[in-house]
């Protein structure tokens, strides 16, 4: 029997985490469980980690990002900037097809043009799809109310941008900026997000929601490792238990392949103190981690023209300066996070950007000196200092506990409120609280996403700028960087920029975060990246055949 045929017999109804091997030991499915609920498998919708990840096996853009953050080819095979930033030109491939679909004819997935891309990129801003990426073509120019995306030929696609940015390569590379069939998405409608269709490395089987989502290999997918057409899997299957404890348990008793992160649940029995992977599963598992692009922090409203903000002890730096100097960040890490991660001294650019700089003056832990700023800012005795409520959401509360109790030995007393994460999200967009939880995970390898947050033009509610945080200077150097087409030259006014902002402390940074995975010993190729992107197209996993126990 053809091989793709077993794969249907396999899949469908499939929706335990049970091994399809005894069906035919010779397949290689790789299988993961994903807590988060997808909710769309369309990639105008992946905006969050459990939709990219899905994404990223169905789809491919003109670029993408190799495990080190380095921009490479994709679909472009080579593209040009011009001499003013603003005009992208890129040159396609032309053995790129997108995936079989009734929709075209004979049912077979035809060659990928820049027509494609023209639309692909359209139908994001289209206002009637509602899609999350449209800010990624913010700088993109109108030309007689149509947006700059311009297919010269059928292999060449063109791009303008009203002004230089720098980072727009980086975007490029972001999953909303995936190619997608117009013919699919004009049959399909709304239901594109349950049936779609792309280029990628896995295409489209099975999904049922919330139990069970099954990609097959692409057997005319164009991407080559040395003379092997990848992907080497012969398919992914992902499982949605939402407690990660149970889904721990599947992966110890060797029914998921992959793990990420690190969960309250399970972080002692897995790590030692130290954040080493415990002897007893030396044997049984592979441990990988790197610096994580997302940085934790604390916000804080620092826009005294808001009521909530006049009467807070918070409108005053130096009460911000002594929060940052008033808790011990290694002492936190090491044991509530069993040493993974690293503590955020440095301001918001995280380790594993180039502008990321540990000679920068920041905030070591220093007891006496928050005590005199805390009395520089006018409050000579600690019972003149009204209570500060921090609203986090439950997965932070022991963090905050720790932090509660060293802040209240510098004289600050901090309240520590509970919110559920779609209320605590709202009421920080609309600054109806000064003193929140929040984390920037960059959607793009540039220091730029970060400093974003602290430029008066994205201010909340329509903008990141939760703080509300408002400097000429800073504002100066944001639309200085954006003008300078060097990296070199870019990275020195990045960090000038993140020392100003770490000098007014509208943020507490709590830690610089890990990617964190953990395999079973048989899987090769997996990998690890600052994005936390998910990449199964390398990955190799032995067959039941080949298995030794």
């Amino acid at each position: 029997m053809h091989k793709y045929y077993i794969l249907l017999f396999i899949f469908t109804g499939l929706c335990s985490c049970k091994s399809p091997f005894k069906n035919d030991p010779s397949l290689t499915v790789f299988r993961y469980n994903e807590f988060s609920n997808i909710t769309s498998l369309d990639p105008a919708f992946a905006k969050d980690q459990a939709n990219i990840w899905a994404c990223n096996q169905l789809y491919n853009g003109l670029l993408q990002l190799d495990d080190h953050l380095q921009i490479r080819p994709c679909i472009a095979k080579e593209w040009q900037v011009d001499s003013n930033g603003t005009t992208y030109l890129f040159h396609l491939r032309t053995d790129v097809f997108f995936h079989d679909h009734p929709a075209f004819p004979g049912g077979k997935g035809r060659k990928v043009s820049a027509h494609d891309f023209v639309f692909s990129f359209n139908r994001i801003l289209d206002p009637a799809l509602a899609s999350p990426g449209t800010w990624v073509f913010s700088k993109v120019v109108h030309l007689d109310n149509e947006f700059a995306f311009l297919a010269v030929d059928d292999s060449t696609f063109q791009i303008h941008l009203s002004e230089p940015f720098p980072p727009f390569s980086g975007i490029l590379t972001m999953i909303y900026c995936s190619v997608v069939p117009e013919e699919v998405i004009r049959s399909q409608g709304a239901d594109f997000r349950r049936n779609p269709v792309g280029t990628g490395p896995f295409r489209f089987r099975t999904w049922k929601e919330n139990v069970k989502l099954v990609l097959v290999k692409n057997d005319r997918y164009f991407e080559f490792e040395q003379e092997s057409r990848l992907p080497f899997l012969d398919a992914v299957a992902v499982t949605f238990l939402i407690d990660k404890q149970s889904a721990f348990l599947e992966f110890v008793k060797g029914n998921l392949d992959f793990i990420s992160g690190l969960d309250q649940s399970y972080k002692d029995e897995l790590l030692t103190k130290e954040g080493q992977l415990r002897p007893k599963y030396h044997d049984r598992f592979n441990m990988l981690s790197q610096p994580y692009l997302n940085t934790e922090y604390l916000g804080i409203l620092v826009d005294t023209t808001l009521e909530i903000v006049k009467n807070s002890p918070l409108r005053h730096k130096e009460i911000r300066q002594a929060i940052n100097h008033g808790f011990d960040r290694g002492k936190m890490i090491r044991y509530l996070r069993n040493n993974i991660g690293y503590p955020g001294l440095y301001g918001i650019i995280p380790p594993g950007l180039p502008a990321f700089d540990s000679s920068l003056a920041a905030y070591d832990y220093d007891p006496a000196k928050a005590r005199q700023l805390i009395k520089k800012a006018g409050y000579l005795k600690p019972e003149d200092i009204p209570e500060v409520t921090l609203h986090t959401t439950s997965e932070y509360v022991d963090l905050f506990k720790y932090l509660q109790q060293q802040l209240e030995e510098i004289g600050l007393r901090i309240r520590i409120e509970v919110n559920p994460a779609a209320t605590l999200m709202q009421m920080k967009a609309f600054s109806k609280i000064n003193f929140f939880r929040a984390s920037w995970i960059a959607d793009y390898p540039d220091e730029e996403n970060y400093l974003s947050l602290f430029i008066s033009k994205n201010l909340a509610p329509a903008g990141p700028n939760y703080s509300r945080f408002q400097s000429k200077y800073c504002d100066s150097l944001y639309e200085k960087s954006q003008r300078t087409s060097r990296d070199e030259d870019r990275i020195g006014i990045y960090r000038e920029m993140n020392q100003a902002v770490i000098n007014d402390a509208p943020v507490v940074i709590l830690y610089y975060d890990q990617v964190l995975r953990f395999t079973q010993k048989n899987i090769q190729g997996l990998g690890t990246n600052p994005l936390n992107l998910l990449s199964l197209k390398r990955v190799k996993k032995p067959s039941g055949n080949d298995e030794k126990n």
